[in-house]
């Protein structure tokens, strides 16, 4: 699959899924702040899928 997170949007997915982790974890903001590990991954593997279907990259252009 094609690389389509960029750098900032990396960033940014990385730390939203910690927070929510964090949340649900210490008890916040309930179980659903687990779903935190959805942009971990996406942000760690670069690869977004709902973004595919539109033709959406976030990735600079060479």
């Amino acid at each position: 699959m094609k690389v389509n997170v960029g750098t900032t949007d990396r960033l940014i997915r990385i730390i939203a899924g910690v927070a929510l982790i964090a949340g649900a974890a210490t008890g916040y903001i309930g179980m659903w702040g687990y779903i935190g590990i959805v942009p971990i991954l996406t942000g760690t593997l670069r690869i977004c899928p709902a973004y595919l279907p539109f033709g959406i990259s976030t990735c600079k252009k060479d």
